[in-house]
């Protein structure tokens, strides 16, 4: 048997089942088209991650009190001693590898201006803040 001879006798194989030649292509259709959305799909969530990771600073290091815990229950935040200014100057005196340093307090409530009232967080820090976290001010 020759390649044309083979070739023949698939035409008329297609020609005489229509309805199994098109489920086949129709499931060989949708089996390439899902594994085309499921890859574009994990290369658009890698990308959106690392964006939001190299938004935050890619050398960016966070020192947080936490919470108390005794006997298995959370003592909340407020017997905690938390870190002061003094301890800001001593990580940025003694380390040459730390370029920025900022102590910071965080919060949620209501935010109003004028007439318009918004739940919100807020946070505060000094200068250095700005540098750390890549922000821009728009105005003020």
């Amino acid at each position: 048997m020759n390649i044309l001879n083979l070739f023949k006798i698939a035409y008329r194989a297609l020609l005489h089942n229509k309805t199994r030649a098109l489920l086949t292509m129709l499931g060989i259709i949708i089996g390439i088209s899902s594994v085309i959305a499921m890859v574009s799909l994990g290369q658009s969530s890698s990308q959106s991650i690392s964006g939001q990771i190299s938004g935050m600073g890619t050398n960016l290091i966070m020192v947080m009190r936490s919470n108390q815990m005794q006997g298995g229950v959370s003592m909340g935040s407020a017997n905690v001693q938390t870190l002061t200014d003094k301890d800001v100057e001593a990580i940025m005196s003694q380390s040459k590898y730390v370029s920025a340093a900022s102590p910071t307090i965080s919060t949620s409530g209501q935010l109003v201006y004028g007439a318009n009232n918004w739940p919100g967080s807020m946070q505060g820090g000094n200068t250095d803040l700005i540098t750390i976290r890549k922000y821009t001010i728009t105005s003020g």
